[in-house]
Order: structure tokens, then C-alpha cells, then sequence
């Protein structure tokens, strides 16, 4: 007997909805099929999807049902080019298959432990500083920062929305804060690039309990994050230029780019770095917090989150 069938009924329920979610969105014209006739569905239909891939519609069905971990690498890889799926989708459908095979013994649930930030990371982090830098996990915590990133998301660290040790979550602080929507100019494009950034991350970790929670507690919470969740969109690469509307400087547009820093074997994190246009206004009031940063943290010690 399965020790855990709820947690296979979630699995199922992941591929079913993404599956579904990416063959809505392709067209026939899309896909290089002829057309003819009304259509009963927006997208393609699960036959077609079948010819596509060179599978029967009876294992496509089969599959999009959720049955994903018997199914060979090839035949995935020939099912995400039929969808057309972009390379953080092909990912993230790896990811689930991978999930899925998974010895029943690694499928409960886990509070999988943070790892830790070396000091060397900490050092580059302050070394920036005209630069907005943070280190962030999978979950969406800030783990460590410069003082300029401090500085410039004071909303975010302020917000009630922290953890008891005052270490932020950018997905509780953009859905929870109702602040957030001030703070962030974009705010439904933060929203959606959040939600997305957490599902890559639940395709990633479908065990870790305390991801699970987060996404529990959203769900619950909020409506904007539901409706996002049911989208199935995946992101995992995360960059462009984000507006914020600074409490102390006013509205800065920033670039900004996040690259993987690999601190552990499993564990996924990143360094944002945002960065202003040079000359630009938004750079001059980014070197204004830069001062006000310097100033705060000398009396406060460098950004690292304990």
C-alpha cells in the first residue's frame, strides 16, 4: 500500500493541471495543423497533442492524467516539443517526472534545512555598493544582503510579513502587505513572476513541507495568489527592469538580474543584483540610498540575516 497516496493525488493533479494548462494555450494554426469546423476547446485537442509527440492518444491521456513516471526521457522530450515548451517548462516537466519516480521512502514530506551562507558571500554582497544585492532560496526568503539592498526594500523588511527572526518573504510581502501594491509599480507582473518562481521550485522540491505550507498559507489567504496558482506558468530565470515607488526617494526603475549561486548540493538560491541606468535619475536617487545605507549600516553591521 501506498504510505502517502494524498501526496501522489497532489502529484497527479501538478502534471494534469500543467499539461493542460501549456496544450490550452497552443493553436492548431500554431502547431502547423489544419483547421476546420467550430472547436469545443481554445487549444489543442489531446489527439492532436498525440500526433504530434508520435504517441497514441490513449498514452497521452494516460499521461496527462498525471501517470508521468514510467514515461522515458524521449517520449517527454518529444511531448514538450509537441506544447512547445519554452526551456524553464521543459525543465519544470523534467523536474516532475523526476519527482515522481522518486523511491516511496523519499516521498513524505520534509522540512528540508537551510543552508548556510558562507562568509565569502557575505563579503561580496557588502562589497557592492551601488548595487542593490540579495541572496534569496527557492521559497522566496531573503537569506543575506548588501546594505543597499536594505536599503531600498525597506517596505519589504519593515512589512509584518517577516518571520520572527525579521528575515523576509518577497512572495508573503507581495500577496499578504497590502503596502506591496504601492511598492511595487508592476504589481500584478510581481505577482505573476512570484507565483511562477514558486511553482518552479515545487517542481523542483514536491516533498519540502515547509514550501508547501507557504503555498497553504497563500492559497488561503489570498485570491490574487490562487488565481495565479491555477495558471500553472512556470519561471525559473529571472530577470528585466522592475519599477518600485521608494518611500524615501520616490519611484526608481531598476534592472535587474538574478544568477544561480550554488550553496548547497539540492537547495536552489540565487543573487539578485538591481542596477540603475547611469545618468539616469533613478541612478542618482539609487546613490542617495547608497548614502543613507552606508550611514544606517555602520551603526547597524553588514546585512547578513541570521
Amino acid at each position: 500500500m501506498d504510505p502517502h497516496p494524498a501526496d501522489r493525488t497532489d502529484h497527479r493533479t501538478e502534471i494534469r493541471g500543467f499539461l493542460a494548462g501549456r496544450r490550452a494555450k497552443i493553436t492548431p494554426e500554431r502547431a502547423g495543423l489544419p483547421t476546420s469546423g467550430r472547436r469545443r476547446v481554445p487549444g489543442l485537442r489531446r489527439e492532436e497533442v498525440a500526433v504530434l509527440a508520435g504517441v497514441s492518444t490513449e498514452w497521452y491521456t494516460r499521461l496527462e492524467k498525471g501517470h508521468i513516471s514510467g514515461v522515458s526521457e524521449e517520449v517527454l522530450a518529444a511531448v514538450a516539443q509537441a506544447l512547445q515548451l519554452d526551456e524553464d517548462e521543459r525543465t519544470y516537466l523534467f523536474d516532475l517526472a523526476r519527482a515522481a519516480r522518486a523511491r516511496p521512502a523519499r516521498r513524505a514530506p520534509s522540512r528540508r534545512g537551510e543552508a548556510a551562507v558562507p562568509p565569502r558571500v557575505q563579503w561580496l554582497l557588502d562589497s557592492m555598493t551601488l548595487s542593490s544585492a540579495f541572496v534569496r532560496n527557492g521559497r522566496q526568503d531573503v537569506i543575506a544582503h548588501n546594505a543597499l539592498a536594505r536599503a531600498l526594500h525597506t517596505p519589504v523588511f519593515d512589512s509584518p510579513t517577516t518571520d520572527r527572526h525579521g528575515r523576509p518573504n518577497i512572495a508573503r510581502y507581495i500577496f499578504l502587505d497590502p503596502g506591496a501594491r504601492d511598492f511595487f509599480v508592476d504589481w500584478d507582473a510581481a505577482t505573476a513572476a512570484t507565483t511562477a518562481l514558486l511553482r518552479a521550485e515545487a517542481g523542483r522540491e514536491p516533498h519540502d513541507r515547509v514550501l508547501r505550507e507557504l503555498v497553504g498559507e497563500l492559497s488561503t489567504l489570498s485570491p490574487e495568489f490562487r488565481g495565479q496558482w491555477a495558471v500553472h506558468d512556470v519561471r525559473i530565470r529571472h530577470d528585466g527592469v522592475k519599477r518600485l515607488r521608494h518611500p524615501e526617494v520616490g519611484e526608481l526603475e531598476l534592472s535587474y538580474q538574478s544568477l544561480d549561486l550554488p550553496l548547497s548540493r539540492r537547495a536552489v538560491h540565487d543573487l539578485t543584483l538591481y542596477t540603475a541606468e547611469p545618468g539616469s535619475t533613478s541612478e542618482e536617487r539609487l546613490k542617495l540610498l547608497s548614502g543613507l545605507a552606508a550611514t544606517r549600516s555602520g551603526a547597524t553591521g553588514p546585512g547578513r540575516l541570521r
